[in-house]
């Protein structure tokens, strides 16, 4: 396999001379750069070229206004690029799927762990050897020479006859959008296939007129009927099997549950971002099961993408979130791609139907329904770590939190780019920049996936990033004490459980990055499967019960799993 993530841990020249570093996202991913191949800044040329800064000085590092040159195995072919558009349930993916599976060799790129385990799930069914290939997961399958992977993983330094990039729209997203840049300007493949949203068309000609491939769009309509009702649902009596109510807190989507099922006619799954992968997959099961005692789902807008569910009706709570920044609208799109989500082609509801709590949110549903949505203008876009070590050179003194704030202020973008959202970069930047880690091992820990604003996530990312500066070897023992998981017994248990579950991924995560520094994978990856059973024990025998509002403790069972060293810095 061309491109694997790195394995070992070298000296900060060592890496530099040896690696190309590109951004992957949700988090960025390093991987091994081909030594065949070309790099795309030629990083060993700048090194020689800029080994003093005078020389490093004349060349302007934050230029970005031609990302498609930084590609450079790409752009040696000619590719062939297919648009598949249109909402959801319209069979476009299928298509792509059905290309992807008679090529001699190629890739799946999906936003979500979730869709790389269904396609290599479905390509090895099919007698398609395929390699599973996301963050926190390898796993390999003999003679494969397909490979479904996360977005963030795609391979760049080598070619492949078919690729496709599904949720194209999401080249928009403030925080990922630059990983589907990176992907559509950087797949060399044959053919490209990019499944999506018609609002990415224009953008994506617009990208593409500079690259020399050739370009074809194909839309398609829905194959199921999507009914906007003319009323609300009323009382909670009217709920039906089929139904999914979809509200935007774990508190509410509680509440709803507790509502619903004290009807005594309705067993409720639940789906929501902050639940395991395999959680939320297995709650998906239970729902679509026409034996099981679940009937009813209860989600967060989580299930717009990822998961097949046989959903009879959507049943908005409310057409307002909280998007971390403020308490807004849904936007077209997003009630688009939560409302498609009913009557799913050839299940059992083959018509589906949409409708909320509130009658005053019924004319915005009807209305996004039948808009467009917005075109899309500008894709992501975020500098790879060669550009910020060439950048670091002009100041030796600065921190890497320093050098990325400069370094975005700066930066020189051509009209149909904008550069990522790094709030959490800098967040985690911040916190690490005082530990004696070399600017790459900084930059490691920063594009890791930490949620800084989980007081235990973060917590664990930076008792890790300590050991590691201190001893070169984390154990996961030092922070962790297997045996000591329980079912929760309330919603804070809960939330601790996740977050618990958040630490042991991290950990899992690096332990593919550092291998001989982060040596207790299989521990972790067992501990995180226990969460995941124990959360789901949670949600078929406790429910929902009010939130305390008392803080933690540092006698708290969770804060007990935390190492007293880790308990005397924080």
């Amino acid at each position: 396999m061309a491109s694997l993530l790195f394995r070992r841990r070298l000296s900060p020249a060592a890496t530099i001379s040896r690696k190309i570093f590109l951004h992957g996202g949700g988090n960025f991913y390093l991987l091994l750069w081909n030594m065949e191949a070309e790099a795309s800044f030629g990083i060993c040329n700048c090194l020689r070229q800029f080994s003093h800064s005078a020389a490093a000085r004349k060349v302007d590092f934050t230029d970005l206004t031609h990302p498609h040159t930084w590609y450079p195995i790409a752009r040696k072919k000619c590719r062939n690029v297919f648009l598949h558009v249109g909402p959801t349930n319209s069979g476009k993916t299928y298509y792509a799927l059905k290309q992807l599976e008679s090529s001699s060799s190629g890739v799946y790129c999906g936003p979500l762990r979730l869709l790389a385990w269904e396609v290599a799930k479905r390509l090895n069914k099919s007698n398609v050897p395929c390699d599973l290939i996301t963050g926190q997961e390898r796993e390999e399958v003999e003679d494969a020479r397909h490979k479904s992977v996360t977005v963030e993983m795609a391979d760049v330094s080598s070619d492949c006859d078919c690729a496709i990039i599904d949720e194209i729209q999401m080249i928009g997203c403030r925080s990922r959008g630059f990983s589907f840049t990176r992907a559509l300007l950087g797949l060399a493949a044959n053919e490209l296939h990019l499944c999506g949203d018609a609002a990415a068309v224009p953008l994506v000609q617009e990208i593409l007129k500079v690259t020399g491939d050739t370009v074809k769009v194909q839309y398609y309509e829905r194959l199921s009927p999507l009914v906007p009702l003319k009323v609300p649902l009323g009382s909670f009596s009217n709920i039906r099997t089929g139904d999914c109510v979809v509200t935007f807190s774990r508190t509410e989507i509680y509440k709803m549950k507790k509502k619903i099922e004290a009807g005594g006619r309705h067993r409720c799954s639940v789906v929501y971002g902050s639940l395991p992968p395999e959680t939320r997959t297995r709650q998906a099961t239970m729902f679509n099961d026409a034996s099981s005692n679940s009937d009813v789902l209860v989600a967060s807008d989580a299930i717009g993408m990822g998961l097949n569910l046989n959903i009879s009706r959507i049943i908005f709570s409310t057409l307002k979130k909280f998007d971390g920044v403020e308490l807004r609208d849904l936007t077209v799109p997003e009630i688009k791609q939560i409302a498609g989500r009913a009557g799913r082609y050839k299940s059992k509801f083959p018509v589906g139907e949409v409708t909320c709590l509130d009658v005053d949110d019924l004319p915005l549903i009807h209305s996004s329904l039948d808009s467009p949505s917005p075109v899309l203008e500008r894709a992501g876009l975020f500098p790879s770590f060669d550009l910020l070590y060439m950048y670091s050179r002009l100041h030796p003194t600065h921190g890497l939190h320093e050098i990325l704030e400069h370094f975005l202020d700066n930066a020189k973008l051509s009209e149909h780019y904008f550069i990522a959202n790094c709030d959490e970069l800098l967040k985690v930047a911040a916190v690490i920049d005082t530990l004696p880690l070399s600017l790459h091992d900084k930059y490691l820990f920063c594009i890791s996936p930490v949620d800084m604003d989980d007081d235990i996530s973060s917590q664990g990312l930076t008792q890790f990033a300590t050991n590691y500066s201190k001893n070169g070897l984390v154990r996961l023992r030092e922070i962790f004490t297997p045996g000591t998981l329980k079912v929760p017994k309330s919603h804070t248990a809960l939330k601790e459980l996740e977050s618990i579950h958040k630490v042991l991924d991290l950990y899992v995560w690096l332990s593919y990055r550092l291998d001989e520094s982060f040596r207790d994978r299989e521990l972790a990856s067992s501990q995180k499967a226990i969460c995941s059973m124990l959360i789901e024990e949670f949600l078929e025998t406790v429910g929902w019960q009010k939130p305390r509002t008392k803080r933690l403790t540092q006698n708290s069972r969770l804060i007990s799993l935390i190492s007293r060293e880790m308990r005397q810095q924080f």
